[in-house]
């Protein structure tokens, strides 16, 4: 057994060395026998070898020795790359495979938020968040107050931490949302002032501020348009050029390139950035009363008494005209690229498509009638919101009340969701980016004129916050 353990250690454990060796210390061992005896006695001592060792080794040694045979045997330089790489990928299949969750979520995100972008530039994105809502308390609304007469126009900073509001006062307040605490106040200054006052001198129509939350403009009965710097409340410019009442604002979504409207029936474009006019655009055949626009080099514009509802498109030089309304167009706001929301003082709230001459749906005394019996009017439609790329938006009068709406699928109709308590004229509301609340400028008279007086309103800024049902936290998507 040890001259047997001795060879074999000596040995080399390739399985033809081993045999040639293990024959020649056999032939020293044996001296001149001959040649069949030695083969005869090497074949069995070679099987004997086999035998004996898979009994006398220890049973770690043999597993060594079939392992290096098996690696010896299967390795070649090709099936040692290959091997590392099935190594290679199963680790990072474990690794992966531990990310899983994760990273199928960022990717869903990632996907989901270029889909949304796409589907954003072609107006069809429509978040279906209507569903969801249901109406806040009345003691979860909050009253800021700080202008002595009623509120005309409002606008919210992209960021949703403040509001800047305006009156009849001809004064500009920008307020804390989360405090309720005035930032700045611009005073308005008394009529005939006009050469050293810095500020408005007469009831201040509409506003608007640029996507980046660096512009605010404001417009005036005086046809005077100003340029605000937004964080400090800082005077930039004075346009001048309409030949009536500035009565719509907006700043194209991702420029610095402002439209206006105004009662001598144009609409002008102007470039902030530059302090710079670039153009006027004809059309409509009455005042007009608002004006609204998005990302794309276009906006819309609700024509007051000439019934119609125009799209300027400003690069190709050409409109689009809408007919619906038997009163007044007094109110319109796009919900996104391709469809819009107007109100008129016949008391109807219309939903429009870009795509389509008539409206999509129209609800008609929208909120209710008043006046004695046989002879009643209904409520004029002052203001209308929109929550961009979904299916809500908001309409206000006189009735004391805040109507919120659901839209249909593709836009077709509305349907109430649930009305606010609000007195007073809504001459002003606006959605926060976030969704998370809505914003009232409320008056004790109408924005445009004093055709009625509530005595019982209050002028203030009211939030109205949008709460949502416990149970369903995610926003569903549809598309067309």
């Amino acid at each position: 057994m040890s001259s047997s353990f001795f060879i074999k250690t000596k040995g080399n454990p390739k399985t033809t060395k081993k045999g040639k060796e293990t024959a020649a210390v056999k032939r020293k061992a044996d001296g001149d026998s001959g040649g069949k005896l030695r083969a005869k006695k090497q074949s069995k001592k070679y099987n004997e070898e086999i035998s004996s060792d898979s009994e006398a080794e220890s049973p770690t040694v043999s597993k060594k020795r079939q392992a290096t045979g098996e690696v010896e045997f299967d390795e070649t330089p090709q099936e040692k790359k290959l091997r590392l790489a099935k190594l290679y990928l199963e680790q990072l299949k474990e690794e992966e495979e531990k990310r899983a969750e994760d990273e199928s979520f960022e990717t869903d995100q990632i996907a989901g938020r270029l889909q949304e972008e796409v589907l954003e530039q072609k107006g069809k994105l429509q978040r279906l968040i209507a569903k969801d809502l249901i109406p806040p308390d009345a003691s979860e609304i909050r009253v800021l107050r700080g202008h002595k007469l009623p509120i005309t126009c409002l606008v919210i900073t992209p960021d949703d931490r403040c509001v800047f509001s305006a009156a009849k006062d001809c004064s500009i307040i920008k307020w804390d949302i989360e405090s309720g605490k005035k930032l700045h106040t611009i005073h308005g200054g008394r009529k005939g002032t006009e050469d050293r006052h810095v500020g408005h001198t007469a009831h201040i129509l509409c506003m608007a501020i640029s996507s980046d939350g660096k512009y605010l403009a404001t417009g005036d009965m005086n046809k005077l348009i100003m340029i605000w710097e937004a964080e400090t409340c800082k005077h930039l410019y004075k346009f001048t050029g309409h030949k009536g009442p500035v009565s719509g604002l907006s700043f194209r979504k991702g420029s610095h390139d402002l439209y206006s409207a105004s009662h001598d029936r144009s609409v002008k474009v102007w470039n902030v950035d530059e302090n710079a006019y670039v153009e006027t655009l004809f059309g409509h055949q009455d005042a007009i009363t608002g004006l609204d626009s998005l990302s794309r080099e276009r906006c819309v514009t609700a024509g007051g008494r000439d019934g119609t509802v125009r799209v300027w498109k400003i690069a190709e030089e050409s409109q689009l005209v809408f007919h619906g309304h038997e009163g007044s167009i007094d109110c319109v706001q796009l919900i996104n690229e391709d469809h819009m929301i107007t109100g008129a003082d016949d008391g109807s709230v219309s939903l429009w498509s870009v795509n389509k001459k008539k409206p999509l749906g129209t609800v008609k005394q929208a909120h209710g009638c008043h006046g004695d019996s046989g002879l009643e009017q209904p409520h004029w439609v002052a203001s209308v919101a929109a929550l961009h790329n979904s299916d809500t938006v908001a309409s206000g009068s006189h009735n004391s009340k805040v109507n919120v709406w659901k839209c249909g699928q593709n836009y077709r109709g509305l349907q109430l969701l649930f009305s606010v308590p609000v007195s007073g004229f809504i001459n002003s509301l606006r959605f926060s980016s976030s969704g998370q609340f809505l914003v009232a400028g409320v008056g004790q008279e109408h924005r445009m004129g004093r055709w009625w007086r509530l005595k019982e309103a209050k002028n203030g800024i009211y939030i109205i916050p949008l709460k949502r049902k416990p149970s369903n936290t995610e926003e569903a998507k549809q598309t067309e």
